[in-house]
């Protein structure tokens, strides 16, 4: 460490870098960076203050003030990312994630992982229901599937039998990181386009995924049997994405199907399989420990946390130690998608996991440890990182500068979710922070979990004064009775679009009113007349409109404004007091105590009125 001391920033000297990097986790605190340099973080606190920014020793920061900090001070500040630091934190524990192990005659082929994404309403989770011989959708409310679900099913290739994994994904536009979760954990993305209807915004969103993701696409085009159906122009139109069916000379196999009527699933599944074959390598080690990813975790009142893993390589066992994000159990039971117990499952078998100790999140990564304790130090650490970057995120930036601003009272709505699973919780606050409403107001999601409304959720709504949200759950015990004592209001939900309307118009409700000036009308003065009662008095003749008593006014003298914001205090015809005079008629009007009236001035008068929002 070079002791050369740096050039005093507002009187305080640090030890000086020379250009080396500082590595700091999202998040990170003043403190931690000050252990990095062997400086004192008090110092470090008045150094900032020097530039402006006011930050305590111990909270988190942005990456931004601490990038601002390095370069005060000669050092290169390299904030890591999540995927970094947990791939380090891995390591301490010499766990590599992502990678199979073993030598190359220990990889075996696994059955190929497809995502089934497209618009809303094009049939997706019907061919699902198709494929799977069951029936989902019905007891979806808005006919909208609500949150992932995984499901294997046997079919043949060539005589031979073989395994496919769908993951179901979520139709609606609010999932938007959920599906992009789908399709990064997914081999095949297969596109459903509606023969009918064409291509649509959120085809066009899950095509961008899917790419993303690289990962071959299948496009089936479905409602063949439809009346109005051109699946040529599908083919068409498709081609503007980079999706050039073979018979155009291109790569990507298109299937005319029809969920509804199951004409043409196979050639489907078999499209799937030769994709698969001919650009993916699906193998994948069955006998390490096993990694995966959880698609979909919830809280049962019978069972706990349950969590839906994909395996992705090795073997999930009965009595295995998991950690998955920041939650970690014991794997105590394992089921399928048809509720019936396995005792293992091999890389690409979706299984319901039970035995954590509370919900993991949606697309977290999950392992197999050695023991609970390794688990849990892992679990502890992941959860630790996570709230320092979202307190980093959450505080806002306040500078000398604007403190004044800062202080001024902002109006927020605070919010509390609850779901019946993380991944709808997590698509909900992602939509609903996503709302812009301007500067005026903003939202802030105090906390978030899964399960039903409970009292210590009222107690927190009561503390912060929030609104709680509770989707596809209801409140448990005595939480409706302690919510109506203590006037908080709570809001169930099914249909995740119904919550964001309703919070939307929330927010907006809040602004304050905007006000627009509206020209009444336009008066020329003919004489003026001095009272000792009344003071001076305009003779006009009204130009345009009409002019208001109690109306506002400016004097306008050679295009000029002379005097703004005058009260017309009194206005006559002839000896009537009257309410308003028109356009073509003379009146007599006084502006109030003001006296500085000439012929040929002009008076305008005008109201403001409140702007709807947009």
């Amino acid at each position: 460490m070079d002791n050369m001391q740096a050039p005093s920033v507002g009187g305080v000297r640090l030890p000086k870098g020379s250009g080396e990097t500082i590595r700091l986790p999202r998040g990170a605190s003043l403190t931690d960076f000050a252990e990095k340099i062997d400086a004192n973080p008090a110092s470090l606190v008045q150094v900032l203050f020097h530039l402006g920014e006011m930050v305590t020793a111990t909270q988190s920061v942005s990456d931004d003030i601490l990038e601002l900090l390095g370069g005060e001070m000669n050092y290169n500040v390299q904030v890591v990312s999540p995927e970094e630091e947990d791939r380090e934190l891995l390591e301490t524990f010499d766990i590599t994630y992502g990678e199979d192990s073993g030598e190359e005659e220990d990889l075996q082929v696994r059955p190929p992982v497809v995502t089934i994404m497209g618009h809303v309403d094009h049939g997706k989770t019907r061919l699902l229901d198709t494929i799977r011989k069951t029936k989902v959708r019905e007891s979806e409310a808005g006919g909208i599937t609500q949150h992932i679900g995984a499901y294997q099913i046997e079919t043949e290739l060539d005589g031979n039998p073989r395994l496919i994994t769908f993951i179901d994904t979520p139709g609606h536009e609010a999932f938007t990181a959920m599906r992009a979760r789908g399709a990064n954990s997914t081999d095949i993305a297969v596109i459903v386009v509606a023969a009918d209807d064409g291509v649509m915004p959120q085809t066009v969103e899950a095509i961008n995924h899917a790419q993303a993701a690289k990962a071959p696409i299948v496009v089936a085009i479905n409602k063949i049997d439809k009346e109005g159906a051109n699946p040529d122009k599908i083919r068409q139109q498709l081609t503007e994405y980079g999706l050039v069916a073979e018979e155009y000379g291109g790569d990507t196999m298109f299937v005319e199907i029809s969920a509804r009527q199951n004409i043409n699933i196979d050639g489907l599944l078999e499209a799937i399989l030769l994709t698969a074959d001919a650009a993916l390598d699906l193998r994948a080690n069955p006998d390490m420990e096993a990694q995966g990813v959880a698609i979909e975790a919830h809280l049962d009142r019978g069972r706990g946390p349950v969590a839906t893993v994909l395996v992705q390589r090795g073997t999930l066992r009965v009595g295995d130690s998991v950690v998955a994000g920041d939650a970690y159990g014991r794997v105590r039971r394992m089921v399928d998608e048809h509720n019936v117990d396995v005792t293992e499952a091999l890389p690409s078998r979706p299984v319901q996991v039970i035995g954590f100790t509370s919900v993991p999140g949606a697309g977290d990564t999950f392992l197999v440890v050695d023991e609970d304790r390794v688990a849990r130090q892992i679990a502890e650490r992941r959860s630790a990182r996570t709230r320092n970057a979202l307190n980093a995120s959450r505080r806002k930036r306040v500078s000398l500068e604007d403190l004044d601003s800062a202080l001024k009272e902002t109006n927020s709505l605070n919010l509390i979710i609850k779901g019946d699973n993380s991944g709808t919780v997590e698509a909900l606050e992602a939509s609903l922070l996503q709302l812009d409403v301007g500067d005026e107001v903003e939202l802030n999601v105090v906390h978030r979990g899964v399960g039903g409304v409970t009292e210590s959720d009222i107690d927190l709504a009561t503390a912060s004064d929030a609104i709680v949200l509770g989707f596809n759950v209801r409140a448990q015990g005595k939480a409706t009775e302690r919510a109506t004592r203590e006037g908080v209001d709570v809001r169930y939900y099914t249909v995740i679009y119904q919550a964001i309307d309703e919070i939307e118009q929330a927010l907006k409700g809040m602004l304050k009113p905007e006000y627009e000036e509206v020209e009444l009308g336009r008066a020329e003065v003919r004489e003026v007349f001095k009272s000792s009662k009344i003071g001076t008095i305009a003779g006009c003749l009204v130009m345009s409109g009409e002019i208001r008593r109690n109306a506002r006014a400016r004097l306008l003298r050679d295009g000029t404004v002379v005097a703004e914001n005058l009260p017309i205090s009194s206005l006559r015809r002839f000896k009537d007091d009257v309410v308003e005079v028109r356009e073509g008629y003379e009146c007599g009007l006084t502006l109030g105590s003001y006296g500085d009236i000439k012929v040929d001035d002009v008076i305008e008068t005008y109201e403001q009125r409140e702007k709807p929002r947009a």
